[in-house]
Parts: C-alpha cells; structure tokens; sequence
C-alpha cells in the first residue's frame, strides 16, 4: 500500500506541476495577479507531494519490501541500514526521484524565501521551474518507475553493487545533485528574465545567492566523490578524466564562471547577455551529464543505467531544453541594454579573462569526453582519449586563471592599475619565486610542474591574503581601526578570499602528491620489506575475515620510520556474495603531511601476494582546500545583502522598458 501512495503523489505531483507551468505564466503575461499567486502554493505542494512519494521508497527499503522490484533490484536483508538508504538512490530509479524532490525542494525555497522578488518575476520563475519538473517527472513515470511491483516477490533481494556500499557514497550523490538541480534556479531566473525582457544588477542579486548554493553543493559533491575513488577504487588517484567526473566538471566550470559574470552584472551593469547565455548553458550542462550517465553510451564505475531507450527520452528532453532556451536567447538577448563600459585593465576585464578561461577549459573537456563518443556512433571506432590529453590542454589555461585571481581583486572597477596592483603584490612573487626555487631544487629533474604548481600556490595564498589586508587597511593604520575595518567587511569579502585560499590549498594538494608521490608495486611475501619514501613497510602476511555481509582477504602491514613504529595497515580484498562481486579496500592512514596507502591483491600461490604501495606527501589538502572552498561559498551566501534582497532601482536606471511581450 505505502508504494502506491508513493506513486499515486508523484503522479499528484506532475498534475500540480502541470497547472504551475501555465497559469502563473499566463497570469505574469497578462496581469492577472490570482493567476501568478497560484505559483507559491503549487511550488510548496508539489514538494510536499515528491517527499511523500520519497519516503514511501525509502520505507520500502527499510523495511525490505521486496514486492518492489527496484527493492529487490539493489537491495537484500543482509545489507546494514545505511546501506539500505543510501540504496534508495544508489540506482537509477531512486536517484531519479531525488532529483525531482530536490529540483521540487528549490522551487518550494523560491516560493517561501522569494518574498524579494517582483510579483511578475516569482510567476515566470516558477513557472520554468515547474516545466522542468515536469519533463523529469514523466521521465520518472514512464520510463523509470521505481515502485513498480514484482509478483511473485522474491525471498530476498539481489543487493546493491558493492562499490556503492560506503559511507562516500552514501553522501556523494544527494549533495551532487543539490548542485546539479540547483543551478536549474539559474537557469530558470534566466529564462524568466528573456520572457520578460530585462536584466540589471537587481536581477543579479537576485540569482546569485541561488547559483552560490548550488556551486557550494557541487564543490562538496565533486570532493566527495574524488575521496570516494581515492580510497575505494584501490587505483592510488583522486582524479581520472572519468567521463562521469567530466559530467559533474564541466557545469562546476560554467557554474565558477556564471558566479564570477553576476558580479560585474551586479556591480557594473554589464555582460548581461553573457550571463544569461552562462546561466542557461551551465543547467544544459547538468542535463547532459544527466544523458551520459543514464543513456547507455558508455559503460564506467560511475554510471547509473545503461538503457538505450532511457537515453532517448532524455535526449529528446535535452534537445527541447536546450534548443528552445538557445532560441529564446537567440530572439531577447539582442535588445538587452549593454550596460556600463570598463577598460581591458579593470576588475571587469579580471572577470572577463576568468570567464573566457573557463568557458575555454570547459568546451575543452566537453570536446574530449563527447569525441570518443561521436565517434563510436558515427564511425564504430573506439578511441580513448584520457589523462594525457586533459592534462595538456587543461593545465595551461588553469595556469594564467590562478595568475590572474591575486591580480583582480587588487584592481579599481571601470579603470584599474595594473601597475599598482602588481605593485602591491612584490611579496607574494617574491614567496612565490622562494617555493619554486625550493620545489626545483627537491625535484632535482627537468620537468617544471612542482616549481610551477608551488609558484601558483604561494602566488595565490599570499595574494588572497594581501588583498585582504588591503581592506583593513592593516599596518597603514592603527591595529583597533583594521580591527574594525576587518569586522564591518560584508561577508561576501570574506568569503571571495577564503574561497580564492582553498584554491591555493587544492593547487598545492594536486601538485605535491602528483610530484613527489612514492609508489611501489610487486609480489610480496611474509617478512619482506619494502622501502617507500621515508617510511619501511613490512608485509606480516594475509588471512581470511568475515564481514557483516561480505569474506574478505585482510593483509597486514607494519609501517616504520628510521626503525621506529608508526603504524599497521589492513587492506582488504573482499568478496560479495550477493551480488557477488569483488571489491578493493585500501588501507591509508592520512595526515596533514602524507597519506600511507596500502592495497592487497591476489595470492601467487607461492606465499606471495600482490601488492600496491604509496607515499603521497599532502594530498589530504586536496580535499581540505575543497571544503575551505565550499566554506567560502556559504560564508558568501550568509552576507546580508542576500537576505535583505535588491535595492529598488533608481528611475534612471529603470528607464529600460521591458521587450513587448511575444504571443
């Protein structure tokens, strides 16, 4: 019974997204102001509705009810009970329907907290929501039911894949999909801004707070699952060019930039077209990741199904909404008032070299994630385009982006002082320069990516932090007036430079444990020592182990340094029966200054055992920069311009009359 409830309001659920789509639209196009309150209470009910249905399938998974055939599809009775929720999106059909409670939960937040907004732009707003939730809650209903029943129903259940039976992925995907869907309030602020024919800097503060939550859950999403395959996939990386993590890159990428064009929209009433063409490519985005991870085109750890004709309901509703957003834009955005005009060397034209860098790397992991794809399509040829290419195109316009963020923050709007501003940071490039030096001298070989990447990290580090101190003032007046200088900052301040650290931190993080890194692979037998970087592992053999729903192959590693013990690791090897499947578990004890990583692999059938073995120097702060990011993201989000809503536009500036309206 508790299933059909849960179909039976997701179907109320489309209903009421239906009637959304069209009367608060038609209301805003005609004036009728009870038409466009209709938008509030349907956005609220429509996630009231999708939560039942949510938890209707989350009982069905606690309780193992296995009549539900995704039940028994990716779970069984032995599974421990967090696995058993985390099971409810661990598979297409479920994690379908968090997408559409979560897209529902951004359309309630619009309703409740949208107070601010103009009556005309709330209705359109919600309205292109609404018709968002409605493509995927027919693709929910007709192509991917998850309470369709099974009867007779099964003893027991075929279990989740085991790769996905960790507490990373237990987290992963709920807070990837906060951003995801959360960057479709961009771009249904977009389009509700096409329709009515005006954009200015209140329609950016607007937005923003609604794009800076999204891209603060991307971040934390992306760093959870780069931790997930660090440490569960047993491959020693953090980051692969996976196709899938390409799929949640590429709209971070257009998300970063779309957060940094508001601002100039906001502060300076220009690239407003830009920002919109931004704000409707970084959801198309979400969509197409959406397509590559459901569609059946690729097969990887990552994806979630491999149906074909899944795929084709997906790209038909991809083409519609991408297509029809580019045609809207195509027809508004050429009688968008250009707004104010700012010199190349200006915080504006900081911002435009951001954005065109990362739209420049982003097309760049677009064109190599679809290639291979195209091409087997077109032609039946495999080809594989992976680390290598990445890595030299990527990296190269990463280098001057990093450069860039110390310098722009330091410049005057509409005209700035290169000269001053670098002026102003000799310290940092002189630190800069000291840790490239350092970092050449340890590296004692040609290659330049540890004295570069250490060069970009103290450049970034200690020009955030400078730039800092330029607002306060600090040492230029008395310690009580920074003081209070620094108290009276808005938080958006605060956070634009805690963000820009925990960059610094990643790019210190990534250039560390890719430069230095230790890695010793080979048979290993009882007593054999093995020296990797600084430290002696000592493998004291393998023996069998029963887990709670798996039997595992343990070994056990003594850790030394200079003869000194520091510590034991206990890889596993283990073995699902149900599905059956065998899974790798490293061992790594991680510090602020190294992580030791251990893994374990077949016997030789001599005594010996396969073995894998890492020294990785700081590349916990890869993860730590991560979340210094994600913190300065919310940090900005808390600043009270975001809560008190736009300033009322002055008459001058609200002289740009709306576009008439198109029948």
């Amino acid at each position: 019974m508790i299933p059909e409830i849960g179909h039976y309001a997701l179907v109320l659920a489309l209903i009421l997204a239906l009637v959304q789509t069209f009367m608060p639209l038609v209301g805003a196009a005609r004036g009728q102001v009870s038409w466009m309150a209709v938008g509030e209470p349907a956005a609220i009910a429509q996630f009231l509705l999708c939560l039942v249905s949510f938890a209707s399938l989350t009982w069905a998974y606690l309780v193992s009810d296995f009549s539900v055939l995704n039940v028994v599809n990716n779970s069984h009775s032995l599974k421990p009970l967090i696995y058993k929720i985390s099971g409810v999106w661990g598979n297409h059909e479920g994690s379908m329907l968090l997408w559409v409670l979560i897209l529902t939960l951004f359309g309630a937040a619009v309703a409740v907290f949208g107070g601010n907004l103009p009556r005309a732009l709330r209705a359109r707003v919600l309205s292109v929501q609404a018709g968002i939730g409605v493509g995927f809650m027919l693709f929910t209903l007709l192509t991917s039911n998850p309470f369709e029943r099974l009867n007779p129903a099964p003893v027991d259940g075929q279990g989740l894949n085991p790769l996905l039976q960790d507490p990373g992925l237990a987290f992963h995907p709920p807070m990837l999909y906060l951003g995801y869907v959360g960057f479709s309030m961009a771009f249904s602020f977009a389009i509700a801004a096409l329709i009515e024919g005006r954009v200015d800097p209140a329609w950016a503060r607007w937005v923003r707070p609604w794009t800076l939550t999204a891209w603060c859950f991307l971040t934390g999403g992306i760093a959870l699952g780069s931790w997930w395959a660090y440490y569960e996939l047993g491959w020693g990386g953090w980051w692969f060019w996976d196709p899938v993590e390409n799929a949640s890159f590429m709209p971070w990428l257009a998300g970063t930039a779309l957060l940094h064009s508001a601002i100039v929209v906001e502060k300076r009433d220009a690239l407003k077209s830009w920002t919109i063409l931004l704000a409707i490519l970084t959801f198309s985005l979400s969509l197409l990741g959406t397509f590559i991870v459901r569609s059946g085109v690729l097969n990887s750890v990552h994806s979630f199904a491999s149906d074909p004709a899944r795929g084709v309901f997906i790209l038909g509703f991809l083409i519609f909404v991408v297509g029809g957003s580019l045609l809207l834009y195509a027809i508004r955005a050429p009688s968008l008032k250009l707004g104010g005009l700012f010199q190349p060397m200006s915080r504006e034209g900081a911002l435009v070299l951001n954005n065109l860098l990362l739209a420049t790397a982003c097309g760049t992991v677009l064109v190599g994630t679809l290639y291979p794809l195209l091409l087997d399509a077109v032609t039946g040829e495999k080809v594989s385009v992976g680390p290598p290419f990445f890595n030299a195109v990527f990296i190269p316009l990463m280098v001057p982006l990093i450069g860039a963020l110390a310098v722009g923050p330091l410049l005057a709007w509409k005209r700035g002082d290169l000269a001053g501003a670098l002026q102003r940071l000799k310290f940092a490039a002189a630190f800069a320069l000291l840790l490239a030096a350092i970092a050449f001298w340890l590296e004692g070989k040609a290659p330049l990516l540890a004295p570069l990447g250490m060069a970009l990290f103290g450049w970034l580090v200690l020009g955030a932090l400078i730039e800092w101190t330029e607002r306060i003032r600090l040492f230029r007046v008395p310690l009580a007036e920074s003081f209070a200088r620094a108290r009276g900052l808005p938080r958006a301040a605060w956070g634009m430079t805690v963000a820009h650290l925990g960059v610094g931190l990643v790019v210190l993080g990534i250039t560390a444990s890719e430069t230095w890194q230790t890695e010793k692979l080979g048979i290993m037998r009882p007593a054999e020592r093995v020296t990797v970087g600084p430290y002696e592992f000592v493998f004291e053999g393998a023996r069998q182990v029963a887990g709670p729903n798996y039997t595992a192959l343990r070994g056990r590693f003594r850790v030394e340094r200079g003869g000194e013990f520091v510590t034991y690791l206990h890889p596993e090897q283990r073995r699902y029966p149900v599905p059956p499947m065998e899974t790798t578990e490293a061992a790594i004890r991680p510090t602020i200054f190294s992580d030791l990583y251990a893994v374990i692999g077949e016997s030789d059938g001599k005594g010996g055992h396969a073995t894998r073995l890492y020294h990785k120097p700081l590349v916990s702060w890869i993860w730590i920069g991560s979340l210094v990011m994600m913190a300065g993201g919310f940090l900005s989000l808390s600043d009270r311009r975001y809560r008190v809503g736009a300033p009322v536009r002055r008459r001058g500036a609200a002289a740009q009359p709306a576009l008439p309206q198109k029948a």
